[in-house]
């Protein structure tokens, strides 16, 4: 009996291990044009979870294809530009499965997209869009945010971002 809830412990401390790690540790690489690196063997600018929480916090409210209206935390994707000097006018987004979307540049002035770290004030994990996830003000945006090509745009699980 006693050895049966040590064991059940084990786990359940496993179960935590993991799912900190998977919740709390991530990064974000971005690069192609841009002036800022902060690894230079690979030309990119590595944004430690640390580093994009230390960011000013942003805050869209807003339904998904995905998701009921809720509130979405995270960075805004002009001050992860501005951050590492970027030079183009379009840029891909990648997730962790390598699925990829390009996006204008010039999406980011007109409609001041985040990436969300949070919804609903928890953190994002890999399986609910974690660790990050492009966000647009689609409830905000009218008819032009509410079109297959703007929803196309709601990529999820992004880890690195080039800027072409």
């Amino acid at each position: 009996m006693l050895l049966t809830a040590i064991r059940n412990t084990a786990f359940a401390l496993l179960a935590l291990v993991i799912t900190q790690t998977s919740v709390l540790s991530f990064t974000l690489e971005v690069g192609g044009k841009i002036k800022n690196i902060t690894d230079a063997e690979n030309k990119t600018y590595v944004f430690t979870d640390k580093e994009l929480f230390a960011m000013p916090v942003h805050s869209i409210t807003t339904t998904t294809s995905w998701t009921p209206r809720v509130k979405f935390d995270g960075v805004l994707l002009a001050d992860i530009l501005a951050k590492v000097g970027a030079e183009g006018t379009m840029m891909t987004l990648y997730a962790l499965n390598d699925y990829y979307i390009d996006v204008p540049i010039s999406d980011v002035a007109k409609y001041n997209m985040i990436l969300a770290y949070k919804m609903g004030g928890e953190m994002l994990k890999v399986r609910d869009f974690g660790p990050l996830f492009l966000i647009y003000p689609r409830d905000a945006g009218g008819a032009e945010l509410n079109s297959p090509l703007y929803n196309s745009r709601f990529i999820w699980q992004i880890n690195r971002i080039v800027i072409k």
